[in-house]
């Protein structure tokens, strides 16, 4: 059974490992926007936004204003910037373009 931070980490990256949500945070790496731009944008239905949206919120990755009727969601870049950063790095160091997926390289060091 998990315990402690495998609990934490195993949320955390449960729900980062959704492409669609991916995709939305991404997104909202731009500027904030409401349901109806994000579903247009990755031309997804809206009700898939808003179901992808939920946990995203849940966790604090992403927040929501309420603006008159509508939501609008943006980005918590004090978490999501530094994760999307840590994995850029990790890629560029440790990762081999090779066509429509990468294969890692072979690490030196074997823990």
């Amino acid at each position: 059974m998990k315990k402690g931070v495998s609990d934490s980490c195993s949320l955390f990256f449960t729900t980062l490992s959704n492409p669609t949500r991916l995709a939305i945070l991404e997104l909202l790496r731009k500027e904030p926007k409401s349901v109806t731009e994000i579903s247009d944008e990755l031309n997804q239905e809206q009700s898939m936004i808003s179901h992808n949206l939920k946990p995203l919120v849940r966790c604090g990755f992403v927040f929501v204003e309420q603006r008159w009727k509508e939501r609008i969601y943006s980005l918590n870049n004090d978490t999501i910037e530094p994760v999307f950063e840590i994995v850029t790095r990790h890629f560029n160091k440790y990762c081999v373009p090779g066509g429509a997926k990468s294969e890692c390289k072979e690490l030196k060091h074997k823990i």
